[in-house]
């Protein structure tokens, strides 16, 4: 197997940048907005805070996406004879794809709410009792999104991991003896 060091150092880069700062923001930056003084400016705060994430994120996002091509083309024979790669690889272009999708709806919702930079809130993700209506339900949407993005992202960490453990001498030879098993005997009728 040949080494993929700067495609799969793409793919966790950029796969922990996406993980770490949505959990970072979650965490601090949306409840740390509730303490800028008065509802009027908490969302104000954390407008500033995700906007100035966003293109981050989008970098992250976009150094994981060509890393994980990279790791693809690079394991393509892998992915071809080895059991079980085909099958994480669906799962991991599945979850990939849902991390993706809630990402970019979280942006459409946080737009909303970044566009009326003077609207009252109580945090980041919730809304005051003068907040109003659109505003207030972009921000009970992304209350659950800023838990699910990093669900998602964090499930592909995992996933991950375990490619990494296929590709161990011990799991290759293993899947080789069995496919050569297989082979000899020929397959099985009746």
């Amino acid at each position: 197997m040949a080494r993929n060091t700067i495609t799969r150092s793409m793919h966790d880069l950029g796969l922990a940048a996406w993980f770490g700062g949505t959990v970072a923001n979650a965490v601090a930056l949306n409840p740390a907005a509730a303490q800028a003084g008065t509802s009027d400016r908490a969302g104000a705060v954390a407008n500033v805070g995700w906007d100035r994430w966003t293109p981050v994120n989008a970098a992250a996002i976009g150094t994981h996406l060509l890393g994980s091509v990279g790791q693809l083309v690079g394991n393509v024979g892998r992915l071809q004879a080895q059991k079980g790669v085909g099958s994480m690889t669906l799962v991991k272009t599945a979850l990939t794809t849902v991390a993706l999708g809630a990402t970019a709806y979280s942006r459409v919702l946080g737009r909303k709410v970044s566009e009326k930079t003077d609207v009252p809130a109580a945090s980041g993700t919730e809304p005051a009792p003068a907040t109003p209506d659109d505003v207030a339900g972009a921000q009970r949407q992304l209350a659950i999104l800023q838990w699910a993005v990093p669900a998602l992202t964090g499930a592909l960490v995992v996933v991950s991991s375990f490619a990494g453990e296929q590709q161990r001498a011990f799991e290759v030879k293993r899947s080789r003896r069995r496919r050569r098993g297989w082979a000899s005997r020929g397959p099985r009728v009746g």
